[in-house]
């Protein structure tokens, strides 16, 4: 036995635990003197007169007092409760058993079906991946939604953001690819969703096809800031745990914006300056490294799908820039479009693919290509054409996108309950153009 190894250990080791207690409660900022910690640290404080704690985790330091930020409610915390550090990150456990379920934030099951057993533990930081070890893109993933599959086509690993403002169907169509994608494991994420549609989405859009192989990770609005940040978090984890198994994973984020939100709420309660409508400079770090997670690895993949809920419809606001530009395409959702009773109310002209062109065949980036000319011919001209003002033969290019017009927006269009094989899309894209 090494005896001079384990009396080396017993003579490093604190024997003791290091409490602190609470100084000052500033908003949802708790800061604590005593206890020694890390950023990042788990804490339990101890509420007074109960036999409870709440967990908070240290988000930063001020001069020599902690900065806490608790998971939970803070009834119960006052002045001089006592702080003790569990030397812990936050991980969660993961499994198989996971598939079908709805847990919160840290990975507690909600859905009243019993405990998630599993000896499985990730940290929900993640770990970078080296860039050099990634695969190239090279697969499409089947969406089964026509406008999606035909014109903005979305390859295994691939990052997607779908941008829209409030009430043009981001949930619903996050919903009917839940339901229609050819993916191993879906795992979407509720960050700061209402009450009232988490059973809804899970019911109405998911249903009961959707559900038997998506996990759902929730954090409802009236949450605090820490559990709605620590929701995408989480997912993400759970994503990578089943992409280690070598499965396809479709990873789905309802809503990217919120999860800025809370990010905001955090950096601004701990002192960080607000540079761009509120928004604090760290989330310009947390988002790549959130969105860098998703992609193709040597084993498995997660496709990442986020919907960014747009500011007064305004799709160049900071978060929908940053975004943007470390996503590898965008869908936008337009009001206009959905005004027409046109669902999806996808805007096919402003919506991209950044992968698209290496992963379909040629016959379908030519008849794709058609599709997008004509659409631009016809909507440059689209004043032109309600007053009367063009004469059929003018411009053989618009007579032709008038002659076609009607069967491409019945193409884009399509049912809740519709899903259409790539095989299928590709044909009905044809008959739009003859």
């Amino acid at each position: 036995m090494n005896i001079q190894g384990y009396q080396k250990a017993i003579q490093s080791s604190e024997l003791f635990t290091r409490m602190g207690k609470i100084d000052q409660i500033v908003g949802m900022t708790v800061e604590a003197t005593g206890p020694a910690c890390n950023i990042g640290d788990v804490c339990s404080i101890f509420c007074d007169g109960k036999n409870q704690h709440i967990p908070a985790e240290v988000v930063g330091f001020r001069e020599n007092k902690v900065l806490l930020m608790p998971y939970g409610d803070m009834d119960g915390i006052g002045y001089g409760s006592v702080v003790r550090n569990t030397g812990d990150k936050l991980n969660i456990r993961v499994s198989e058993e996971l598939i079908g379920r709805t847990v919160d934030a840290l990975g507690n099951p909600m859905d009243g079906l019993g405990p998630i057993s599993g000896n499985v533990v990730y940290s929900i930081n993640g770990k970078p991946a080296n860039p050099m070890m990634r695969p190239r893109i090279t697969e499409p993933i089947e969406m089964g939604v026509k406008a999606i599959d035909g014109l903005m086509t979305i390859g295994k690993g691939q990052r997607i953001g779908i941008f829209a403002g409030s009430g043009v169907g981001k949930s619903t169509l996050m919903g009917v690819l839940a339901r229609n994608v050819k993916a191993d494991v879906n795992v979407i994420a509720l960050v700061g969703e209402r009450g009232r549609e988490v059973v809804e989405f899970i019911q109405r859009s998911l249903g009961a096809s959707g559900l038997s192989r998506s996990v759902i990770v929730v954090a409802t609005s009236d949450q605090p800031a820490m559990m709605r940040s620590k929701c995408a978090l989480t997912a993400t984890t759970i994503a990578e745990y089943f992409r280690d198994q070598g499965k396809d994973v479709l990873l789905m984020m309802d809503s990217l914006t919120r999860f800025c939100m809370a990010q905001r709420e955090i950096g601004l309660s701990i002192g960080e300056p607000p540079v761009a409508r509120g928004y604090t400079p760290s989330i310009y770090a947390a988002l790549p490294k959130l969105l860098e997670r998703s992609g193709n690895f040597q084993k498995g993949s997660i496709t990442g799908i986020y919907t960014v809920l747009v500011e007064g419809d305004d799709t160049n606001e900071p978060i929908s820039d940053t975004v943007r530009s470390i996503i590898d395409g965008h869908i936008i959702l337009s009001r206009k479009v959905a005004m027409k009773n046109h669902y999806p109310a996808i805007d096919v002209l402003a919506s991209l693919s950044r992968l698209m062109n290496e992963i379909v065949n040629e016959e379908q980036l030519r008849v794709s290509g058609k599709i997008r000319n004509l659409l631009s011919v016809y909507h440059a001209n689209e004043d032109l054409i309600a007053i009367g003002a063009y004469k059929s033969g003018t411009n053989p290019e618009l007579d032709q996108a008038l002659n076609c017009i009607s069967r491409i927006h019945r193409f884009l269009q399509q049912g809740d309950d519709e899903s259409f094989s790539f095989a299928k899309t590709l044909e009905l894209m044809k008959e739009t153009i003859e």
